[in-house]
């Protein structure tokens, strides 16, 4: 058996990390190798061994199969802005094609469960033309989507779930995560997502003042796509 999804999120810090690697470590209880890799990241600290990424390191932490860290997350930038910023900042050409093979080679490994995340939210633009949504596309990877709950979390969950169908790519299941508890009608809105989206809940992640991979995987249920 072999999985491997596409991680997008409804916006920039809403968790898609977190849930990421929620879902491996779920992935990795059920006894099935994992991978995860970030093909590009933003905000990234000065290191001897250079650039790293603190969401591209949660994810090897989680992945049962050990890459270079340039293997997992090949485009790294230190200012925490827009992946098509930093690469003009820094005089770098981001394309599609710079990411494809590295994730390729990620996908040839041939791990029983493998998530590829994203940056931001589905739009998120690479270059003056290309958007990260096309490296998806040019891996047809089914998508899960992760939803910060909170005000405003509907019209931008729908939003994305129909980009991603335009973009002729399934959505595979959505996984809710509560950034605000004190979302007004916190339950009529998390029944309205049920109803909307056009894929299964694959868990509900409360609020966590400090999350780990072990605790948000208790949440979520891989069964419901695996």
């Amino acid at each position: 058996m072999s999985a491997s999804y596409f991680i997008a999120g409804t916006d920039t810090d809403i968790g898609k990390t977190t849930v990421a690697a929620g879902l491996l470590h779920a992935a990795g209880l059920k006894g099935l190798s994992t991978l995860g890799a970030k093909p590009v990241a933003s905000g990234c600290a000065v290191t001897p061994k250079g650039l790293r990424n603190s969401d591209a390191l949660s994810l090897m932490a989680e992945s049962s199969i050990k890459l270079k860290y340039e293997q997992v997350n090949p485009v790294a930038f230190e200012p925490a802005i827009a992946p098509h910023l930093a690469a003009r900042e820094a005089g770098v050409a981001l394309t599609v094609s710079s990411l494809l093979t590295p994730m390729r080679q990620v996908l040839a490994q041939n791990a029983d469960f493998t998530l590829i995340e994203g940056a931001g939210g589905w739009r998120v633009p690479l270059s003056d033309q290309a958007n990260l949504s096309d490296l998806a596309m040019a891996l047809k990877l089914p998508v899960i989507l992760v939803v910060g709950v909170r005000l405003g979390a509907i019209s931008h969950a729908l939003l994305s779930a129909e980009a991603i169908a335009r973009d002729g790519l399934h959505l595979a299941g959505w996984v809710a995560n509560i950034v605000d508890p004190k979302t007004a009608r916190l339950e009529e809105n998390l029944a309205t997502l049920a109803e909307r989206l056009p894929a299964p809940c694959l868990g509900r992640v409360p609020y966590l003042k400090s999350p780990t991979a072990q605790t948000v995987a208790e949440y979520l249920h891989l069964d419901l796509i695996l």
